[in-house]
């Protein structure tokens, strides 16, 4: 499952969609290019994976201490956002950046997100645990009937990135469309622990969990950050 040709292929054409939807977005908002945005959406990428990989290797990597093949490809998608969005805000920080990225990662991040679990689905893997056959169910490679943990996580992510492109339509929660899925994401990905065939650290909590509520503290933290600054510059500078 790990080092999957078919979820490698649809990771990298999430990343491609991502930038193409990325600079469709800024350009349908007019002004020059800035290139600074170019340094923000690679910035992502890199702090993604780092994020990815570290969390992976804090939630899982003792249990897996003996397949390197695991250890090598793992990652894990919540750690993607954490590692990202610290990245980005490093980023604009150090080039100080003053204009507001975040609802065009709300639209690019849960699209990339539910193109890279149909990677999942095809590949086998992040699979929900074992449970009675029902209508909802699906089979694993061994006739085991389990959760539809990707499929699920694919849906949340599709019915957020639907949300958000009517937010974009209706101008629904400006500046704060990213900060609200980051919230969201977190408190989901935390109930979807418990379906999720994962390692834990004791009892039921895995690391995961402790990752998915650093999630949602940061999403709350930025989203009270952001309501008490100063508006922010919605459109690239001319």
């Amino acid at each position: 499952m790990f080092g999957s040709p078919a979820y490698a292929i649809l990771s990298l054409l999430a990343v491609i969609v991502s930038a193409l939807v990325w600079d469709r977005f800024f350009k349908s908002r007019g002004g020059a290019r800035d290139g600074r945005l170019v340094l923000v959406f690679f910035a992502a990428l890199l702090g993604a994976f780092m994020g990815a990989k570290l969390v992976f290797l804090a939630a899982e990597g003792w249990h897996r201490r003996d397949d390197w093949l695991a250890l090598a490809s793992g990652r894990s998608v919540t750690g993607a956002l954490i590692g990202g969005t610290i990245a980005v805000e490093i980023v604009k920080w150090w080039y100080g950046l003053r204009m507001a990225t975040g609802d065009a990662f709300a639209i690019t991040v849960p699209l990339a997100i539910a193109i890279g679990r149909i990677g999942c689905v095809a590949a086998g893997c992040c699979q929900g645990v074992e449970c009675d056959a029902s209508w909802w169910t699906v089979v694993d490679a061994h006739g085991h009937a389990r959760v539809p943990s990707a499929q699920l996580e694919m849906a949340f992510n599709l019915a957020f990135l639907a949300w958000s492109l009517a937010a974009e339509r209706f101008g629904w929660a400006r500046t704060q469309r990213f900060n609200i899925y980051l919230i969201a994401y977190g408190a989901f990905r935390f109930v979807h622990e418990y379906w999720r065939d994962d390692h834990r650290w004791f009892d039921a909590f895995g690391g995961y969990h402790a990752a998915a509520l650093a999630l949602v503290a940061l999403g709350v933290w930025m989203y009270a950050r952001r309501r008490a600054a100063p508006p922010a510059i919605t459109t690239p500078p001319a």
